[in-house]
Parts: C-alpha cells; structure tokens; sequence
C-alpha cells in the first residue's frame, strides 16, 4: 500500500494542534497564568535535633524521595511544608528542596524551588515553666511548643517566585493571654503561667511572594501555621483551646477591627492590609464537621468575607473511609475533602478527617483544586503513606 506522506504529516500536525493548545492554556484563565499554592505535612519529624539532617544528606533517604515524587506529581510552586524539623541554618529546608525536589523522583521533572523562607519556631524551645504539671520543668510538653529539641515539627516555605523577605512578619513570641477573648483553660494556668505562655505552638507566618513580572506583577501573601492537635491533654482541654485560638489569630488577622492587639516579632502591630491578597496554608489540625476539636473559629475563617473556600477534594478519601470502616462512618463531613488518614479504631482515633488547607482570598480567581489521595488501584498510592497526610494544592490567578 502507498502512503501520502504529506497527507499523513498534514494530519498529524493538524492533530497535534488541540493538545499544544491545551498544554500551552491548561495554566491560564481569563487570559492570566494561575499559580498552584500547596500545603503538605510531611511527617519529616524526628526524635533528635539533627536526626533529619543526617538522614537528609546524600539524596538517599527513602521516604524523602517518594515526598519528593509527591511534589514534584502536583507541581507546586509555592508550598507551605508542616513537619520539617528546623535547624539553625535551615539546612534541612535546603537540602530536602536541592537534593530531592531539585532531582528527579521515580521519572517526575525536578522543580527548582529557587526561594526559601525558613524561621524559628516554638517547639521544644524551654518555657522554664512545668506546663504539664508533671513535676519536671525540661521535658516536651514544658516547651513553648510540645517538642523534644528546638525546631521539632518545624516549618518551610518553598517558592518558585521572589519571597519579599524584607517584608515577612512572623508571629512566633505573640503572648496568648494578649488574644481577646481568648480561651484560657479553665483552671489550668496560675496568672504568672498564663501571661507568659506563647500563642503559636510553632509560629505564625505572613510571607508576602512576588508574582509574575514587573510588568505585571502582584503579591500574594502566604499566610502559613501549624496548629496544634487538639488533643493530648485532659478535661481541661488546653490543647483544643489552644489550636481554636491559633486558628482564630487569622480571623482577627484578616479584619482590621479586630487585629489591633496583634504585635509581630519586630514590634510593628496589626493585621492584613485589606486589599491585600493572600493564600492560608497549612496543618490547622481542625476539621469542620468531624472530630474533637472547637472547630468555632475554623468555621468563622470559612465563612470570612475576605476567604473562599476551593473545597478541595481527592479520590482516596472517599474510598478509605469504607475501605477503613471504624470511626469513619460516624462522620458528617464528605469524606472526599479529607487530607489526614488517622487511626480508625472506636475510641482510638478521630478517622480520617479534612485538617489541611490552602485558602484564597475572595479577590483571586480559583482555576482548580485537590487533594493528592490516589485511590487504592494507582501506583502512586505507596507514595502518599509515607506521611498521614495528604498533600492538598489550589490554583490562583489574579482578576
């Protein structure tokens, strides 16, 4: 049989052009480049200060490379990542980002993430203080933040873009007694304890990112927290008060007639411009339906007039909750929302629940959003439970 070679290119290029078009449009709308903002809990926690880094080192570390995979598959370009232990010299930030991401994992293209915002944060740094009443004023639940070491659970924020670091404001030293209204557990705290205590279990971050060019450029402001879990305590539930009152901190942040009394590390005091554009990322470790925490202040964050919610969603959470069974079928919430894959047992653990999150502004135009969960029949599967919870992302575009 002849063939008409030029018929057949003709064709071919002719068939080429809706796939150049949609990988050339499938980033855009209304004409403007999205940019994907995500938030991952790595579970990258260790039980020694420089544990993580020595692993770290090399390339090698097996579960940092299928989190790296992870990343590298939702092709983030800015993301908040929860658990990352922090050192003095952010190396472990560093290294995890140039010798995993920067590298190509199980055939995934690298992603250079060329700018880094890594900073102190509260936990295992000593309060002199015997928060857990146990008699002894060093061990982890004494310190600013439940930890063994300075740095534990840490913080990283990882960028495509410019990080405005000049212009960064963290939110670490903020007393929690200076929070109106704030929830004091009932009895538990002695004045002198309570006035000295820290609100942020690891810090609050206000990261402003430069976006696009020059020409025609805006910032985003990356607002970035790990609350912390509200459980791990007793009847006076100091934990759960604790985490609604760090997720409340960006209630008041986001309105200007009630963030008077925020101050931030350098002493400058109020919140968020309110033309400002934002991003809230992070582990809030509070789901609104389901769970034990006081989940008040995260439904008022969802409901503020200056955020929208993408309700990002992933295939796996649906199928694990029956996969799962146990405490799962007792919760409210669509399970196709849920990003932690907890301990299922009645009485044991919460089940899965939706504790991750990336938050637009209402100013920004939300192209799409998800959950990275792969259901049961993927190969990406084994990738995902290297940590218990699952990264979630959102596209944004500017109107």
């Amino acid at each position: 049989m002849k063939l008409n070679y030029n018929w057949m290119a003709l064709l071919c290029v002719g068939l080429s052009v809706p796939l150049v078009y949609h990988l050339a449009t499938r980033n855009q709308r209304g004409g403007r480049p999205s940019v994907r903002f995500a938030s991952y809990n790595l579970a990258l926690n260790r039980p020694e200060a420089g544990g993580l880094l020595a692993e770290l080192r090399g390339g090698e570390s097996v579960a940092a490379k299928k989190l790296a995979q992870v990343v590298q598959r939702a092709r983030a370009d800015v993301i908040l990542l929860n658990e990352l232990d922090w050192d003095e010299a952010a190396e472990a930030a560093r290294v995890f980002a140039e010798q995993y991401v920067a590298v190509s994992q199980g055939g995934q293209d690298p992603i250079d993430f060329t700018y880094r915002f890594v900073a102190p944060v509260n936990t295992g740094v000593p309060s002199g203080l015997d928060l857990d009443r146990d008699g002894d004023l060093s061990g982890p639940g004494d310190a600013f933040g439940y930890g063994r070491f300075p740095g534990q659970y840490g913080m990283a924020l990882l960028s495509r873009y410019p990080i405005l670091e000049d212009q960064a404001r963290t939110f670490r030293e903020l007393k929690w007694s200076s929070m109106p209204g704030a929830l004091r557990p009932d009895g538990y705290y002695a004045d002198e304890v309570w006035e000295r205590l820290r609100l942020s279990s690891k810090s609050h971050w206000d990261v402003p990112i430069g976006i696009g060019t020059r020409a025609d450029g805006y910032v985003v402001h990356a607002l970035c927290s790990h609350p912390t879990p509200p459980s791990f305590d007793g009847d006076e539930d100091r934990n759960g008060c604790r985490n609604h009152d760090e997720i409340r901190f960006w209630v008041d942040y986001l309105t200007p007639e009630k963030s008077e009394w925020i101050v931030d590390d350098r002493g400058v005091d109020g919140g968020l411009a309110a033309d400002a554009s934002f991003v809230l990322m992070g582990d809030l470790n509070c789901d609104p339906a389901d769970g034990d925490a006081r989940r008040e202040a995260l439904l008022a964050l969802l409901a503020h007039p200056r955020v929208q919610d993408p309700a990002p969603r992933g295939p796996g959470g649906a199928e694990q909750k029956l996969k799962q069974f146990g405490v799962n079928m007792q919760h409210h919430g669509d399970a196709a929302l849920d990003t932690g894959d907890f301990d299922d047992d009645p009485g044991k653990g919460p089940g899965n629940l939706r504790v991750d999150y990336a938050l637009p502004s209402s100013d920004l135009i939300v192209a799409d959003a998800a959950v990275f969960w792969p259901q049961s029949y993927e190969q990406t599967l084994p990738l995902v439970l290297t940590s218990d919870h699952r990264l979630v992302w959102v596209d944004i575009a500017r109107r």
